[in-house]
């Protein structure tokens, strides 16, 4: 009786040690967040979105400002402008709407090739013979 009592002590002990995040999982945590925590955590990410987009866009204008105008006598961009050539610059190298960039699709993509392939050499191998 007194092992197990004992028992439950250090399991009480062991708790209160424990950091209130360990051993939980995304979900538990997200469910036990209220409605207007929900809705203030979506704001947050949300404007913390919008603010790293921004940022972007500045980076691109003063990257291009920095750099093109001593390197190819290119005239210098505004803020806009840099957003235009970086929507330019995904559509000309990722490609509009098309799905060959992908890394998942495009590495199935070469495994089913490459797995026609064995299967041709295997029956060009016992034709062969």
């Amino acid at each position: 009786m007194t092992e197990n009592m004992d028992d439950h002590k250090n399991d009480e002990k062991d708790e209160a040690r424990t950091p209130p995040h360990k051993g939980k999982g995304f979900n538990q945590w997200w469910r036990e967040r209220t409605l207007p925590e929900k809705i203030l955590t979506g704001f947050g990410f949300g404007l913390l979105g919008i603010g790293l987009l921004a940022l972007l866009g500045w980076i691109v204008m003063l990257l291009w400002n920095w750099l093109m105008p001593d390197i190819f006598g290119l005239k210098q961009i505004n803020y806009w402008q840099a957003w235009g050539l970086l929507i330019l610059s995904t559509i000309l190298f990722q490609g509009f709407g098309t799905n060959n960039s992908g890394s998942r699709s495009s590495s199935r993509n070469e495994r089913k090739r490459k797995e026609q392939l064995r299967r041709y050499m295997q029956e060009d191998a016992d034709t062969g013979d």
